[in-house]
């Protein structure tokens, strides 16, 4: 039984489940605000909660962020489409803190989140199933609440993406600096969708995040609140793990540029980390990550490749300097940079962003246009470049 499948199963189970501890109806309440649909008992011991989302695009040219120079000589014209169409489920189940998700893009007919989660204890959690693993910052933020329209162009070669597993995570509070969030995990390693461990050997991941103001900083882009007070964190993430595989996505599991899939299911051993940070205040926002990832390829030679990157981003509501502003209107910008090594060539791509959102309802409805001029070097010398504009509407329901 394939993944979508399976948590189709899982969805209607939920319904059932719900209709089952009802058989009064006058025991269930709905209740619209805005974020989805919720459906609740009488005594909370129930609720399911469900939300849709669509991202309208235009593109031009209409291709992708390019990862080779093959893709800045191909030819593409302009490009409207409906990037993403997302189902989410979520809720809880016979006590407040046994918490479940589920996710889907009907885009790509594809399930994206499956998990249960036990969250009693702020400073102790659990939750099993399918999930984008909490890793980078970036990758950790909604693509409903991003600030860009994509992600920068290390994302793709650094993520971990979804994976299959286990998570113990929390937020421990002592009271000023003493402010953490922690989250550690055993997973496949194998990808969206992937069920097997290939090599019997699991993937590793950690992150520790450390907000050093006191206050929790959370996995978002955008001041969209103007936070009155400064809100900042720092944080160190690794993993490691031997696989077939060496790049993941939302598509599933793939391999990095001039590097095959694995022939045996322990070929590569890939060990890689990061540092992040992020601050808010006043309606200024600025984040950025460096990343390093080590690939040894254990049946060639031990031959090694090693990548890194790193990008820095901010954003403003200059309303908050300028009267004349829009008070909706939010510029931005991102630098990103990084080496992928994969051959003799001293191949570099960059990539330079400006972007405008209009918040119609914060992250929830929002307009954004963009340009962004992605590059790539060899030796010094520009190679290749391709500059894209593109509009973008982001509703969620």
């Amino acid at each position: 039984m394939s993944f979508t499948c399976s948590s189709l199963r899982f969805l209607f189970i939920t319904f059932s489940v719900l209709s089952a501890f009802n058989s009064n109806a006058t025991s269930l309440f709905s209740d619209y605000d805005g974020n989805g649909l919720t459906y609740s008992t009488a005594d909370n011991q129930y609720s399911v909660q469900i939300r849709g989302r669509a991202q309208f695009r235009f593109a031009s040219p209409g291709a992708g962020q390019p990862n080779d120079i093959g893709d800045f000589i191909a030819e593409s014209g302009n490009q409207f489409d409906i990037n993403r169409a997302r189902l989410k489920v979520g809720g809880h189940a016979v006590r407040e803190w046994v918490k479940y998700y589920w996710e889907y893009d009907a885009a790509d007919s594809r399930t994206l989140n499956a998990t249960i989660a036990l969250e009693k204890y702020d400073g102790l959690k659990v939750k099993f199933g399918q999930w984008k693993v909490e890793y980078s910052r970036e990758r950790s933020v909604s693509s409903g609440g991003q600030q860009m329209m994509d992600r920068s162009i290390i994302n793709r070669v650094f993520t971990l993406d979804r994976q299959q597993g286990v998570s113990v995570y929390g937020h421990i509070d002592e009271g000023g600096a003493a402010n953490f969030n922690y989250w550690t995990a055993l997973l496949t390693g194998s990808g969206r969708g992937e069920y097997h461990n290939h090599d019997g050997n699991p993937m590793y991941a950690g992150r520790f995040q450390w907000n050093f103001l006191g206050k929790e900083t959370g996995f978002k882009n955008s001041d969209i609140k103007r936070s009155s007070e400064p809100a900042a964190a720092v944080a160190v993430a690794g993993a490691k793990y031997r696989s077939i595989y060496t790049r993941f996505s939302s598509s599933g599991p793939g391999a990095l540029d001039n590097i095959d899939i694995g022939e045996t299911p322990d070929q590569y051993d890939v060990k890689q980390y990061l540092v992040d940070g992020a601050f808010f205040y006043q309606g200024f926002n600025a984040q950025g990550e460096y990343h390093e990832k080590e690939v040894t390829d254990r049946i060639n030679g031990s031959r090694q490749t090693t990548l890194r990157g790193y990008y820095v981003q901010a954003g403003y509501f200059l309303n908050e300097q300028f009267a004349w502003w829009p008070a909706p209107l939010e510029v931005a910008a991102r630098y990103a940079t990084y080496d992928p090594k994969t051959g003799d060539d001293g191949d570099r791509f960059y990539e330079r962003t400006l972007a405008f959102n209009w918040f119609i309802n914060g992250h929830n409805n929002k307009l954004t246009a963009e340009v962004s001029d992605i590059s790539m070097e060899q030796q010094s010398e520009e190679v290749g470049d391709r500059i894209t504009w593109r509009l973008q509407w982001d509703v969620s329901f």
